[in-house]
């Protein structure tokens, strides 16, 4: 595709980050502009951003603005350069299996993927044989060579892929320009961007190979899909590969059935089964959330069921009923009932159904009750994705003067929250999402005013454009784990639209009515999924006062049962769960056993110290090092950890 006349008579201006300028005429390309500023920035180049748009080195320029030169110290090169190696996986299983019809290839946040249409399932030794020719595409550092091509062009070029020829069919009466890379003979329909040849993907690893449907949907045929990652320096992907490994062993699916927490049974599905054990680890957690809220908190309980009429009335009839289990109504004979999917609405009509005085704001409900969403059942995943949860949701009522106080004192909250298990987390602030409800003006007002709160607190945060929840902007918690890994938890979000939709008021020391602020705000996101994550965190080892089994009782010999038995009932009476193992099983396979089901302290009661009132403490993972302490001082110091919720057990590495 040629650049017309009128368009290269246009001049852009590009702005530096020095605040220089370059005039350049329509369709330069960016290499010309970075090779400009200096010849070493072009070697070290990845692609450009023009007001934020990235682009490669090699897509003509068509707007002026903003003008970054993006390079390895950039995250955002990443992303390119996983692009790339997609691309350069294709043309390694074009090579090797030229039958492979090609389908989507794009960079994820962890990698990148390509979807292939294939007779057959691909082998590990496939696998092996793919990464083994990239290296050879790579070593023959080809380039990428962009071309903008007519619908006509590109159905010839890819006449024989049927995935292609379909994608096609997305551009059909649409101005957006079709290009194609290519490097070496092979071919793809690709926006881009890509680095500039094939010798910049060093440092990757295919991961695993797995059906996927044709463009998500069920009905359409199933592909392969073969995921892989890269990065450019070795140690960092050796990093990941090593994390990936950690994430495998302390699988929560795996670890919490071998902790005997919690069940799935194809009669519920993504309805998970607590155990005995789970059940007082997931109490546990509720527990100490509700301990924490009760001075400033108001906990409320509402039905699980509701008429669309309340949906219709909060927006989420018209913007999430794909995503709400529907009932059929015998009366209407229609399914135009819901299990609720959250806590909002209900909510809403606990603050609507008295008068407020201004003087009674903040005023925060907080609930704890069953929650379904209708998950599509190739989505459910553990506890990570479920159809059935609860959440510690609350929604706050306040005047729009006390945001900011309001957002500090929820944002301690919530990283005080995490502070008790360790876990680390950085905030981001997301805009108005393209589908809403509510005017721009009333947008404009909260995230106004949800920023000004952000920024009020000093902490840093990331702008995540788009991103909010239909109804307002909102901050979020991204929560990083013992291994490194990302994880999207609490939220504060800001809600101008609810109080209008639900007739919200408060009467103000001006004897007027005033319509409040809502904030919906969670701590743990969903129980389930936070439990996820902290089996996971803490590899199934969780600290004392989490654990479903505190301390095990393990006397050396029959007779010694019954004092055993003794000291587990008074350590019980202290609440702590204590138990005691006295089967005729040797001493070391009884601690073997408390080893594997990582309950933090095995107190041995031998004849010394049944005589002497003391116990052999061993701590979790200690090997066999161990303390004599009397039943009490064990008492007293096990319940102090607990008061304190330490993370570690005595004598235990941090």
């Amino acid at each position: 595709m040629t650049v017309s006349t009128a368009d290269a008579s246009q001049i852009l201006t590009l702005v530096l980050p020095d605040g220089a300028t370059r005039e350049v005429p329509y369709g330069t390309l960016p290499s010309v502009v970075v090779g400009s500023i200096g010849p070493r920035l072009l070697l070290a180049a990845i692609a450009v951003a023009v007001d934020g748009e990235i682009q490669d080195l090699h897509t003509p320029l068509r707007k002026g603005g903003a003008f970054q030169v993006i390079t390895e110290k950039d995250p955002r090169a990443l992303g390119v350069l996983r692009h790339s190696g997609a691309h350069i996986l294709a043309t390694a299983v074009r090579r090797l299996r030229p039958d492979a019809k090609i389908g989507f290839g794009p960079a994820i946040d962890d990698g990148f993927y390509y979807d292939f249409e294939v007779s057959k399932p691909f082998t590990p030794e496939d696998l092996e044989a793919f990464e083994a020719e990239m290296v050879k595409v790579t070593a023959e550092k080809l380039p990428f060579v962009r071309a903008e091509v007519s619908q006509s062009e590109a159905r010839t070029v890819f006449a024989d892929d049927p995935l292609k020829l379909e994608r096609l069919e997305d551009f059909e009466g649409s101005d957006e320009i079709i290009s194609t890379y290519t490097d070496g003979p092979f071919v793809d329909l690709c926006r881009g961007p890509h680095v500039q040849d094939t010798s910049y993907l060093k440092h990757f690893k295919l991961l695993s190979a797995a059906g996927a449907y044709w463009r998500g949907d069920e009905k359409r045929q199933m592909l392969q899909r073969i995921y892989a990652t890269a990065f450019f320096k070795r140690e960092e992907l050796d990093a990941h590969l090593h994390q990936m490994e950690e994430s495998r062993r302390r699988d929560h699916r795996v670890v919490g059935r071998q902790l005997d927490l919690f069940h799935f049974f194809p009669v519920s599905p993504g309805a998970a089964f607590w155990t005995p054990r789970g059940t007082t680890l997931y109490n546990t957690l509720q527990q100490f959330v509700a301990e924490r809220q009760r001075e400033e908190f108001l906990e409320v309980k509402t039905p699980l069921l509701y008429t669309k009429k309340l949906w219709e009335q909060s927006g989420h009839w018209g913007k999430y009923k794909e995503n709400m289990f529907l009932v059929l109504n015998n009366e209407t004979e229609e399914h135009d009932m819901s299990l609720k999917p959250m806590n909002c609405p209900s909510h809403h009509l606990f603050y609507g159904s008295h008068k407020h005085s201004y003087r009674e704001l903040p005023l925060r409900y907080v609930t704890f009750d069953v929650l379904h969403r209708n998950e599509l059942s190739g989505a459910l995943s553990g506890l990570t994705r479920v159809r059935q949860f609860a959440q510690d949701d609350c929604h706050v009522y306040l005047r729009e003067d006390q945001i900011a106080s309001e957002v500090k004192f929820l944002m301690d909250f919530i990283l005080g929250y995490y502070d008790t298990f360790g876990l680390t987390a950085t905030l981001k602030f997301a805009t108005r999402p393209p589908e809403r409800i509510g005017s721009d003006e009333l947008w404009d007002r909260a995230e106004g005013a949800l920023r000004a709160a952000l920024e009020s607190t000093g902490r840093p945060y990331q702008l995540k454009e788009g991103d909010g929840a239909f109804y307002g902007p909102k901050i979020d918690f991204d929560v990083t784990d013992s291994i490194g890994r990302h994880w999207q938890l609490g939220t504060i979000q800001l809600d101008y639209n609810a109080p209008e939709r639900f007739d919200l008021e408060y009467v103000g020391e001006d004897n007027a009515s005033h319509r409040p602020v809502v904030i919906h705000r969670a701590v743990s996101g969903s129980f389930e999924r936070f439990i996820a994550i902290l089996i996971e965190h803490f590899a199934g080892a969780f600290p004392v006062w989490l654990s479903p089994e505190q301390v095990r009782v393990l006397p050396i010999a029959d007779d010694l049962a019954p004092q055993a038995q003794e000291i587990a009932r008074k350590m019980r009476d202290a609440g702590i769960r204590a138990s005691c193992d006295d089967r005729s099983e040797t001493l070391n396979y009884r601690i073997r056993d408390a080893e594997t089901m990582k309950v933090p302290y095995m107190a041995v009661l031998g004849r010394r110290e049944a005589e002497g009132g003391t116990l052999a403490v061993r701590v979790r993972g200690t090997g066999k090092k161990q303390e004599i302490l009397s039943v009490d001082d064990f008492i007293a110091r096990l319940s102090e950890e607990i008061r304190t919720r330490a993370l570690t057990p005595m004598g235990a590495e941090a």
